[in-house]
């Protein structure tokens, strides 16, 4: 009986990870047919067949078509049934809380952002109940079981233990706040919390500029800078998941405050609020309009034909190109992705911050990798959270625990 048992068990196995390499392959590829999943995944046609035919049944697969024919019998095209259900990511930035709903081909079916105002706006407490009122308005009409789950994109290290994700931000002066308890207190849908860096790294590995890569590093630049490294098609965490806090690394010794307590760091010349200080610094700085950095970052930009403007602005590239030079010297990248809502805002500067990594890089892995844009703007984190309850889906072979 024993071996029975054991026997089963195996078999359960293989047919959940058969599901989770046709799912995912549908997801990141579809639509495709029955033939070209088989290619995909190497698994054989039967196979193939006979897994497909659970997932229609399930809900969670349905048929787009078919491939128009070349004499033979038509091909069927096969994606992720998006009704099946939703989830939500949030973005918790530094000047707002955005969130938003898709379906399960992520499509974006709501969005909420609830405005972040100075530093008392940055507390645990008062972050809480932002992401509980625009996940509440994003998930409003929806009935128990329609969202399959939560993802939320953080600044600072994320660290996961036995009672949920711990958040450290030191510059938002988080020690060790305990976001997912605080957050399981408002609502039950299932958690899923990561760096937000990482979760727009995830959503531009899947579906914007990484796609196909498999050695790149993600640069968030906003009000605050992070980074995700990808090694081998991986995330790299380091040994307590804070790798990536590229913004605080040292740029220049001895120079600027950072937030974080110390100087020099690249955060304390490419942030957004640290270019905006530069500039008001500056002897022939004029006054920009505006009540939030975005405004006024749009308003630099819009003064860039003036001369104070365009020589920060020129600045903030050289700073930035040598701050990708440092990730491509020591990650040796395939790809760099310059991300978040500063980057896009400032992607006039894209020459100039090549310019600048190839001056500060080694020659080699400068000629080896492209520094690019990210694809999909002010979306990309809270789209790549949401990618974390859908691969939990996926790996689980799209059973709903």
């Amino acid at each position: 009986m024993a071996g029975v048992r054991i026997e089963r068990a195996t078999n359960r196995g293989v047919r959940l990870r058969n599901r989770s390499a046709l799912l995912t392959r549908l997801l990141l590829d579809g639509p495709l047919t029955r033939q070209a999943l088989s290619r995909e995944t190497g698994l054989s046609q039967p196979a193939v067949s006979n897994v497909v035919s659970d997932l229609i049944e399930d809900g969670l697969v349905a048929e787009a078509g078919a491939l128009e024919s070349e004499g033979g019998r038509p091909g069927i095209l096969l994606r992720i049934a998006p009704g099946f259900g939703a989830v939500a990511g949030i973005d918790v930035g530094e000047t707002r809380v955005r969130a938003e709903l898709f379906d399960l081909g992520l499509r974006r079916l709501a969005c909420a952002d609830r405005p972040i105002g100075g530093p008392a706006g940055t507390t645990p407490e008062t972050v809480v109940r932002h992401i509980h009122a625009a996940l509440r308005a994003v998930t409003a009409g929806r009935g128990p079981g329609e969202v399959l789950g939560v993802g939320v994109g953080v600044a600072g290290i994320v660290q996961q233990g036995p009672d949920g994700a711990v958040v450290h931000a030191q510059t938002l002066g988080w020690d060790a706040v305990p976001l997912q308890r605080l957050l399981e207190e408002g609502t039950e849908l299932p958690l899923h919390i990561d760096n937000g860096a990482t979760t727009l790294g995830q959503a531009e590995m899947w579906f914007g500029a990484g796609r196909g890569r498999r050695h790149a590093v993600f640069a968030l630049v906003g009000s605050g800078i992070g980074a995700a490294v990808v090694t081998d098609g991986a995330t790299y965490r380091g040994a307590s998941s804070s790798a990536g806090e590229w913004g605080h690394t040292t740029l220049v010794y001895g120079g600027r405050p950072c937030r974080c307590g110390s100087r020099g760091c690249l955060e304390a010349y490419v942030g957004a609020g640290s270019v905006l200080q530069r500039y008001r610094e500056h002897p022939a700085a004029l006054e920009l309009p505006g009540d939030d950095e975005e405004t006024r970052i749009a308003a630099l930009l819009a003064a860039a034909g003036e001369p104070a403007a365009r020589a920060v602005l020129d600045e903030t590239a050289d700073y930035l190109g040598a701050g990708v030079a440092n990730l491509l010297n020591l990650f040796n990248p395939e790809l760099v992705v310059l991300g978040g809502w500063t980057a896009t805002a400032l992607a006039e500067l894209l020459p100039r911050v090549r310019e600048s990594a190839a001056r500060h890089a080694l020659r080699q892995p400068f000629a080896q990798a492209r520094i690019e844009l990210g694809r999909l703007g002010e979306d990309a984190v809270a789209l790549g959270a949401a990618t974390l309850p859908v691969a939990r889906l996926l790996t689980e072979g799209g059973v709903v625990s």
